[in-house]
């Protein structure tokens, strides 16, 4: 399991409530069922988002196959204009 941190950006921050938070997760596929458990809108807002594993792009890759590293900040980037 990594240890690291968890940003969110403009609707993802409204929807956490938070600007960012600390987090355990081995992939981001488990950081985010972590997260957004029990955060209706955060699942939601997610769904639509991209991210960022320390300034690089997950593009299209299954977020299971995403390993997480000990320290990693992950950023949480929703559609910022009409998606």
């Amino acid at each position: 399991m990594a240890r690291g941190t968890i940003r969110y950006w403009a609707a993802a921050k409204e929807a956490s409530g938070v600007a960012e938070e600390p987090f355990e997760a081995g992939t981001l596929a488990e950081l985010l069922e972590d997260v957004t458990r029990g955060r209706a809108e955060l699942a939601r807002v997610a769904g639509r988002s991209s991210f960022l594993v320390d300034g690089h792009p997950v593009g299209r890759r299954a977020h299971d196959t995403v390993v997480l590293a000990d320290g990693v900040t992950v950023e949480v980037l929703p559609p910022f204009a009409g998606g």
